[in-house]
């Protein structure tokens, strides 16, 4: 991290987990570990722990988000939620791209991009993830696949606009499987994408830009991870279950 340049954020990705209940209990028992982060806390919750979930952070330091929005303001979409509907509710940050949405729903770099384009045009924060398959850094292509991922999902998106967004690169390999990209594969990866946007928008842009690293981070690899340069937080999966492992993380990309 380089916290000088740019703001370290630990985002939780709870995926499909937690009930109303059990979403106030975590948010409850967490608020108390992370209420001196030294970074950003957001933890990105299901659509239905939304309104829970916002009144639990009330008065604290976490901040919530979504897990994706589509890209319509309404219409005949049904099950899906629009960027504005999240804006209404209170919701300041959402997930656009995430490896499962684009695996198992069908997501593409085009609707990513449209995603993106209607979050930003809501007023929200976008969390963008980007990332290669096992078989694609098996053939040494990581930096293109990043490449490409990056500059069609930011196609129309301006300068002053990238100050809302933060980029998770997210080898889909090491999403859920307990594989781990070394904190010198992640480096690598978060720097090379940083150089992406450097091409697009300029150095300053670009060192102002926060890059997480998402893929079985937990408080044991965290504090390595963390400590290159190019990582400046985390897309945390499982360890956001768990309050006293999310605030380890928090609190290593505190110091």
């Amino acid at each position: 991290m380089n916290k000088s340049l740019r703001k370290a954020v630990i985002a939780g990705n709870w995926k499909m987990n937690k009930n109303r209940a059990k979403a106030k209990a975590l948010i409850s028992e967490l608020a108390p570990l992370v209420s001196d982060a030294g970074c950003d806390v957001v933890c990105c919750v299901p659509f239905t722990d939304l309104e829970t979930a916002l009144a639990a952070a009330g008065g604290t330091n976490i901040k919530i988000g979504a897990q994706n929005c589509h890209w319509a303001e309404s219409g005949a979409f049904t099950a899906e939620i629009s960027a504005g509907m999240l804006k209404e509710m209170g919701v300041p940050y959402v997930i656009i791209g995430h490896s499962e949405r684009r695996q198992y729903f069908g997501e593409t770099d085009e609707t990513v991009n449209k995603r993106v384009r209607a979050a930003l045009d809501a007023g929200l924060t976008v969390i963008l993830c980007v990332g290669e398959l096992l078989s694609q850094r098996e053939h040494n292509i990581t930096g293109e696949i990043c490449s490409m991922q990056t500059k069609i999902a930011l196609n129309g998106v301006s300068k002053n606009e990238l100050k809302n967004i933060i980029i998770a690169y997210e080898p889909v390999w090491a999403i859920g499987t307990g594989k781990t990209a070394t904190s010198e594969q992640a480096g690598e990866a978060n720097g090379f994408i940083r150089g992406v946007v450097e091409s697009l928008y300029g150095k300053e842009a670009a060192d102002a830009l926060t890059i997480q690293y998402g893929g079985s981070m937990n408080a044991e690899n965290a504090g390595e991870l963390l400590d290159k340069e190019h990582v400046d937080g985390g897309l945390i999966g499982g360890a956001s279950l768990k309050a006293p492992d999310f605030a380890a993380i928090v609190k290593a990309a505190g110091r």
